[in-house]
């Protein structure tokens, strides 16, 4: 049989999940079948007092439960690599010699369980990118010559047609050519409530058809999807490593041998130097090297690193390492773009004016004009008479005069729409002062007339985000401060500014020169966030000490620059970004500290004699390794939208 590399790579993936399995399974087995015989060891030894036989009991112990820890230890250490396994190795023989077998199968089988709860943690972290790549299905029901057939997804190209059921997951990135549903995008996005999809929207594989019939046209193949592209974003997040795990990685590789060192010294010197009982320092030492065990420390940033991504993604937050983690918990400054970020980028009808008090009659004829342009502001124009159920006229001899406005002809008479600058142009009185109360206001003023007169104004504004007010006074309380730097004009700029409260504005800015105004920030010692769309901001957000796209959601290019991607337009998820860095930067030092402060105490109470090697394993390690797990996934509850995590 002949596979297709597509199939190759499933069959290694289905693979390697069974081997994980069957890993899996086989650890369960060693940590039942040892504990019970550790047990019988105990109980043999000190209920029957039978030495010999709890002492071959133990060694079955360290046999079945540390076989390949000792193994892997040993070919370290020929290696010339000195690594927690040869800690455990030297303290579980060592045990034996001196007569606590027991003490000695519980440190091995202890460290054994430790290993695997250090495995189930990561593993749980790996499954957030398995389950997120599951969600899509593997098979799409295609036209091919004029019928519908069932085939894998890599089978499917692009230019294809393919069929989606109400309930059924979409397979692959298209646009719907027909029919409409809502679609929840919560896979993607985090948002719950469904978004509703009509002929001509994008759709997005792994995203849910919740009750129309669809068809849609693929525009990209399986491998090209946002889906993939999203599994290969938190693929290389998991390995950026922050500068707190990088220090600690260098730590434990300096730390190991450090404490072997140490624990030789304990069971030889004092002995040597104040003929003290080599059996009491001996069984110091080798308590020393269990509590040396690194474990707890080693996990405490990674485990809370991969925690916080993997919550970042739950939340449709996607964040490109720990680094950028940590780099948000110090910023002092977010800069913002205007169109698109803290505006919806779509301009609305704000204010009709009628200087002839027939409103009426002549939005019949402005929406006749403006349905025959392109124009943006044509377009919100056109929307705004809709909605006031007024049918726009049929115009003759249209003109789109370019950068000013249109023309056309109703009735024989001519009529314009537009800004000053055209009827400046037809010689006609332009009403300036009710034009710059508008203006004030930031608002795009419109004007329609004829060649004898303006009959009224239309004014417009591009839409500020409802969350956006709410959003700026949530950074004031953290002491943030918050900058917008735009390519419009002083007068826009301005009155969103005061409407929001924004600390700081640069206007008519081009996207270099927003670049400069991020570098010049910087230079101030500040440490910036820049949050845009992710395409005229991307100079500015690779810029900046943490680079924010907004609505990655379909966007290739906000994928592939900024450090952070909020799959939603909604800039609510700033403040859960800030929540799980900081809850993250809090979690991390709470571990650092715990498993430091533990493993001195630990080390003094060997000193003085009050420290077991089952005490030493039971808590020093296995407790406080738990314990730095347990708490990294607290982040996970991190609060969603506005609100500080304590």
């Amino acid at each position: 049989m002949v596979f297709e590399p597509c199939e190759i790579c499933e069959e290694e993936i289905s693979l390697f999940e069974e081997a994980e399995e069957f890993k899996k399974t086989k650890n369960l087995l060693i940590i039942i079948t040892a504990g019970t015989i550790l047990v019988f060891a105990i109980l043999v030894e000190f209920i029957f007092h039978a030495f010999l036989l709890s002492q071959i009991l133990a060694a079955f112990v360290v046999l079945i439960s540390g076989i390949e820890i000792m193994k892997e230890g040993i070919l370290n250490l020929i290696k010339k690599k000195i690594t927690i396994n040869i800690l455990m190795t030297v303290a579980a023989i060592g045990s034996f010699i001196i007569g606590h077998g027991g003490e000695g199968a519980g440190v091995m089988f202890l460290y054994f369980l430790a290993e695997f709860l250090e495995d189930y943690a990561a593993d749980r972290s790996r499954k957030s990118v398995t389950s997120l790549m599951k969600i899509a299905p593997d098979v799409a029901i295609v036209q091919r010559d004029g019928t519908y057939k069932e085939l894998h997804t890599h089978d499917v190209k692009v230019g294809d047609i393919v069929q989606i059921k109400p309930g059924a997951s979409i397979p692959l990135d298209g646009i719907i050519i027909r029919g409409s549903s809502s679609v929840n995008e919560a896979s993607l996005t985090g948002e719950s409530i469904p978004a509703f999809k009509q002929v001509g929207d994008e759709v997005f594989a792994g995203t849910v058809n919740s009750e129309g019939y669809l068809e849609i046209r693929v525009t990209k193949t399986s491998d090209q999807t946002l889906l993939a592209k999203i599994k290969n974003v938190i693929n290389e997040s998991l390995e950026q490593k922050s500068k707190t795990e990088r220090f600690i990685d260098n730590f434990a590789r300096y730390y190991t041998p450090t404490m072997i060192f140490l624990a030789i010294f304990v069971m030889v010197f004092p002995p040597l130097t104040f003929q003290l009982p080599f059996y009491d320092w001996i069984y110091r030492g080798l308590t020393l090297l269990v509590i040396s065990c690194p474990c707890a420390l080693a996990l405490s940033t990674p485990i809370s690193m991969v925690s916080a991504l993997t919550s970042g993604a739950k939340n449709g937050i996607l964040i490109k390492g720990g680094r950028y983690i940590e780099e948000l918990n110090k910023v002092n400054t977010f800069a913002f773009d205007k169109t698109g970020t803290l505006t919806e980028g779509a301009l609305e009808v704000k204010d009709i004016i009628s200087f002839n008090g027939q409103a009426e009659q002549w939005l019949g004829i402005v929406g006749g004009l403006e349905a025959l342009s392109e124009h943006p502001i044509s377009k919100a124009i056109v929307t705004a008479i809709k909605d006031k159920n007024i049918t726009p006229v049929s115009i003759e001899n249209f003109k789109a005069i370019i950068g000013k406005g249109v023309s056309g002809s109703f009735n024989g008479k001519e009529f314009y729409v537009g800004n000053e600058a055209l009827f400046q142009d037809i010689g006609v009185k332009i009403p300036e002062e009710t034009m710059e109360i508008y203006q004030k206001e930031g608002k795009t003023v419109v004007l329609i007339g004829n060649k004898q007169k303006v009959f009224g104004l239309i004014a417009l504004r591009d839409k500020v985000r409802r969350e956006a007010k709410s959003v700026i006074q949530a950074l004031k309380k953290r002491d943030i401060k918050s900058i917008m730097i735009s390519g419009d004009n002083q007068r826009t700029v301005t009155a969103i500014q005061q409407f929001l409260g924004i600390d700081e504005v640069y206007y008519e800015l081009k996207p270099q020169e927003k670049q400069e105004t991020i570098k010049n920030l910087i230079k101030q010692d500040q440490v910036v966030a820049m949050v845009g769309d992710g395409v005229n901001d991307a100079p500015a957000l690779a810029t900046s000490n943490v680079g924010i796209a907004m609505g990655g959601i379909g966007s290739d290019v906000s994928l592939e620059t900024a450090d952070v991607i909020l799959m939603k337009d909604d800039l609510t998820e700033l403040i859960t970004l800030l929540n799980i860095s900081s809850k993250s930067h809090g979690i991390i030092k709470e571990n650092i500290y715990f498993a430091i402060s533990v493993k001195l105490l630990f080390v003094i109470l060997t000193f003085l004699g009050l420290m077991t090697l089952w005490m030493a394993v039971g808590i020093g390690d296995l407790g406080v390794t738990l314990i730095v797990i347990l708490n990294a996934f607290r982040i996970s509850l991190v609060k969603k939208g506005i609100g500080r995590e304590k």
